[in-house]
């Protein structure tokens, strides 16, 4: 392999990487810039990436747009804050004249800050819905008639009588369209009992049955879920396009935002229930190995994907874990209800668990990483 072949590889994965992460982390940390300066809050840094400076400008406001040499996220440093954390700098406060502290982000009051907070996962739930609506607005959607094909012997729909033929017409009195929608039904049902109605030859027939939960490989990693045993049709006759006006479209880019906030947010309940297995987590190799996998199908796929990381990524920042926003959310709520802050001694411990708790997510995440392409590259599947 040549050292051009080499380089244009790793371009061609770490191009859209770049894309989909920068996309993401931005409209995130944006959200945060944007409220805070709604509430007259002074922004001191806006940083793409972290460690060394690569470029910046200075805007009129005082700002310090900055681009840094590892794009592995971002922050927004308000005035006050002790580090891109947003922690407050205790020890700076209490001489700073009041002119500064007039526009500080730990002076303003508990509802702003947590405004100002909230505004990064918001962000990433409004970018996700942008980019869902035009999607479907721009591409619309494929779908294929919910129709079984093949039943796998032994499997549980075979179990269950269906048949080859069936039409699904509804999955717990929801009506079903799409074969699509059905895998998501029964995927997120692992070991509950569903009730189809089905169309067999001209009649309306209704089975039971209960999908397996199971591992399967997805394009993300590893995914734990309910699995039916049928398949559809996959000739052109089966497939049509669905079209949307622009409402339409904005409405159905809810629907989508709401499966994906489900199906995440499930996932981690049974990542701390003891459910869901850490293996499914991924890191940044992963996600740029995804990254360069999608983009080979074109520009559509791969914003879709930067839907869904956008997403998880708020998803993710909404949990109560001091460092994270859903921390600070947390300690903002026991300030509202004490009527003043928690001591800074409290704070910083907890910032010292939620650090420790981040670190050790990303330890597990890149070491999942790891383990799977050492498996591709030895070819252990």
């Amino acid at each position: 392999m040549s050292v051009f072949h080499s380089l244009w590889t790793l371009f061609s994965y770490l191009a859209p990487f770049l894309f989909v992460l920068g996309l993401v982390v931005f409209f995130h940390e944006f959200g945060h810039f944007l409220v805070g300066r709604l509430c007259g809050i002074k922004v001191d840094a806006f940083s793409m990436g972290f460690g060394p400076e690569v470029a910046h400008y200075t805007d009129r406001h005082g700002t310090r747009w900055r681009l840094a040499a590892f794009p592995l996220g971002g922050y927004v440093k308000f005035h006050g804050d002790a580090s891109a954390a947003s922690n407050p700098d205790f020890d700076a406060a209490e001489s700073m004249p009041e002119s500064e502290r007039a526009v500080s982000f730990f002076a303003q009051n508990v509802w702003k800050r947590a405004a100002v907070v909230a505004a990064g996962p918001i962000a990433n739930f409004v970018l996700a819905l942008i980019i869902f609506t035009g999607l479907f607005y721009f591409d619309g959607r494929q779908i294929l008639t919910p129709r079984i094909d093949s039943v796998i012997e032994g499997g549980r729909a075979a179990a269950a009588g269906f048949q080859k033929g069936d039409l699904v017409l509804s999955i717990d009195g929801q009506k079903i369209d799409d074969f699509l929608d059905m895998q998501r039904i029964v995927s997120a049902s692992g070991g509950l009992t569903l009730h189809f109605v089905v169309e067999r030859a001209g009649n309306q027939v209704e089975i039971n049955a209960t999908p397996e939960r199971k591992d399967t490989k997805t394009p993300l990693g590893v995914n734990r879920a309910g699995v039916l045993g049928v398949s559809a049709g996959g000739g052109a006759q089966n497939w049509r396009r669905q079209t949307y006006s622009l409402p339409m479209a904005a409405l159905e880019a809810g629907r989508e935002t709401w499966y994906v906030v489900a199906r995440t947010g499930a996932y981690l309940g049974g990542l701390v229930a003891g459910r869901e297995s850490t293996e499914q987590l991924s890191g940044p190799l992963r996600i740029a190995e995804v990254s360069g996998e999608v983009a080979k199908a074109g520009i559509w796929p791969l914003f879709n994907l930067a839907a869904i990381l956008s997403i998880s990524i708020g998803l993710l920042n909404l949990l109560p874990v001091p460092l994270l926003d859903g921390g600070h959310l947390l300690y903002y709520a026991f300030e509202a209800a004490r009527g003043k802050a928690l001591t800074p001694r409290v704070q910083e411990f907890g910032f010292k668990i939620g650090l420790a708790f981040v670190a050790a997510l990303m330890l597990v995440a890149t070491y999942n990483d790891i383990v799977r392409l050492t498996r591709q590259w030895l070819n252990l599947g």
